[in-house]
């Protein structure tokens, strides 16, 4: 890191290029009580709760160290890393959170791995990013997100690239037409007589979550059912989610 920061005020780009260094959370091992930094285990389900961890409401947690109640698992591991570098005498060091999220789908051992924790998760963060302020360790230190994503269809519609010179598109070109298959969804043109589609059975969240997941993380080109394109009508959950399913499942 010496030798590349050199390199930078050699060629005058000190001040614009800033070197850092990356560092997995478990680099701390454990982290309970947070501000001592001493045993527990986090990924221990008997000892954090769900709700704890995926930002819900939950009676909290109070540090045995500063006495403070966190609400949520990222503020207290956060705070674990302040503990954790003033122990160092590394008070004025920054810290970024690089990557954060929860697993969509693990093994059977890996309680709380699921499409819809994983949706709640990177929602509520982002919640908590948005609602400002710092940690109970260290109040002044304010979380805030690095740039703008749009995050939902309104704004995506609105949002613009880093040029500014037109609106970025949804996910994937149009490269689809209405069609129905067996059971009334809908799907790509090439394909011909298998479809996907929604269980109609399934509630009114679970197709959410995986209409969400399908046309975010999935890549579905779900351009076409988006209000105005193409495959809008019929305008239904049921319908919306046969279409990103089918064109998740033939990408």
């Amino acid at each position: 890191m010496k030798n590349i920061h050199s390199a930078l005020v050699k060629y005058g780009l000190d001040s614009k290029i800033k070197v850092s260094s990356p560092i997995a959370l478990s680099a701390l091992g454990n982290s309970y009580p947070f501000s001592r930094v001493v045993p527990a285990r986090i990924g221990n389900s008997d000892v954090i709760s769900l709700d704890y961890a995926l930002f819900r409401e939950n009676p909290g947690v109070v540090d045995a160290g500063n006495g403070f109640r966190y609400f949520n698992l990222f503020d207290a591991q956060i705070d674990a890393v302040f503990a954790a570098m003033s122990a160092l005498k590394y008070d004025d060091i920054p810290i970024v959170v690089t990557e954060t999220g929860w697993p969509s789908k693990g093994d059977p051992m890996e309680i709380g791995a699921s499409v819809e924790n994983a949706a709640a998760y990177n929602g509520n963060l982002v919640r908590r990013i948005l609602t400002g302020g710092g940690t109970p360790l260290r109040p002044k230190a304010e979380l805030t997100k690095v740039y703008n994503i749009p995050l939902t269809l309104e704004e995506v519609k609105s949002w613009k690239d880093v040029k500014g010179s037109s609106p970025a598109p949804a996910v994937g070109t149009p490269a689809v037409s209405p069609a129905t298959g067996n059971g009334g969804g809908t799907g790509r043109v090439t394909v011909k007589e298998t479809w996907c589609v929604a269980n109609g059975e399934m509630s009114e969240a679970k197709l959410q979550a995986a209409l969400d997941y399908a046309c975010g993380e999935g890549q579905a080109d779900c351009h076409p059912i988006q209000p105005g394109s193409p495959c809008f009508d019929p305008n239904t959950l049921e319908a919306h989610a046969s279409y990103a399913f089918n064109s998740f499942w033939f990408l």
